[in-house]
């Protein structure tokens, strides 16, 4: 199970790929991640739920809630890498930009060794 921790940056994310380690987690193995996209008022506009489903499939829309804002979730199923997650994140923002749109948190379950 590759272990890259020395080549992950001092930032979040890097900081979630450490815990992983730490946390036995396979690397090695396909995972489903799924990735949150935030939009500045909801709901997103149908452009924006279009591009997204034409590049990630089947979405969740999470309205907002009395203790949480509204989002749209995708999922990805692939080898967690850093740059992997770092570059969905950054080319899903920029497309989601000029819709009041940004995707900075992702998730990924497992069971910790």
């Amino acid at each position: 199970m590759p272990h890259l921790s020395a080549d992950w940056p001092d930032d979040t994310d890097g900081g979630v790929f450490r815990n992983l380690a730490a946390d036995g987690f396979d690397f090695s193995v396909p995972h489903s991640v799924d990735y949150n996209v935030d939009f500045e008022s909801w709901p997103p506009p149908d452009a924006a739920l279009e591009w997204l489903r034409a590049q990630h499939g089947e979405l969740g829309l999470y309205p907002p809630g009395e203790d949480m804002a509204g989002y749209v979730q995708f999922q990805v199923l692939d080898r967690l890498t850093y740059e992997g997650v770092t570059s969905i994140q950054r080319r899903v923002t920029a497309a989601m930009e000029p819709f009041g749109g940004v995707c900075e948190s992702w998730r990924v379950m497992h069971n910790a060794a």
